[in-house]
């Protein structure tokens, strides 16, 4: 994938390489999940429905190198377009970077743990079902909630 440099994260975005970049993401799949947005207000309300290629147990692209020959409108998440992205999480490390805030304590850069996401209560894995099996995506809205830790730290507690 290419040389990662030390603390690359803590880098301002547009300083990553493509390999740095790719390994920013903390894995959660929340990405890979079908949006709905409000015709009249705009407002995006967020489902439990994962992309066809997303593996719903353990939140990974089973094809992510070829996900654009499978799913034409997968978004590809660039500098360029990070900031203009409305409905990444609250803990996507892509939006904290980019907002200057550091990566959550659970992320896998700072543990060496890539289940962290997944104990954090931040994963999608096991918690979502297969466009494939959904039906129509309206009886699918969820709100999900940020880990409890995180909460704690933005109200200051």
């Amino acid at each position: 994938m290419g040389e990662l440099r030390e603390n690359f994260w803590t880098l301002p975005l547009a300083q990553l390489t493509r390999a740095e970049w790719e390994a920013l993401c903390d894995g959660c799949g929340r990405c890979c999940l079908h949006k709905i947005e409000d015709a009249d207000t705009g407002a995006i309300a967020d489902t439990n429905v994962a992309c066809k290629l997303l593996d719903t147990g353990t939140a990974q692209c089973r094809d992510y190198r070829n996900r654009k020959a499978f799913v034409p409108d997968c978004l590809r998440l660039t500098f360029a377009i990070v900031e203009d992205v409305p409905w990444l999480p609250s803990t996507c490390a892509y939006r904290l970077r980019a907002a200057g805030r550091d990566l959550p304590h659970w992320h896998y850069l700072l543990t060496g743990d890539r289940d962290d996401v997944h104990r954090a209560g931040v994963s999608v894995a096991g918690r979502v079902v297969s466009e494939d099996e959904a039906g129509p995506l309206e009886h699918h809205i969820v709100e999900w909630s940020a880990p409890q830790r995180d909460l704690e730290e933005e109200s200051g507690a």
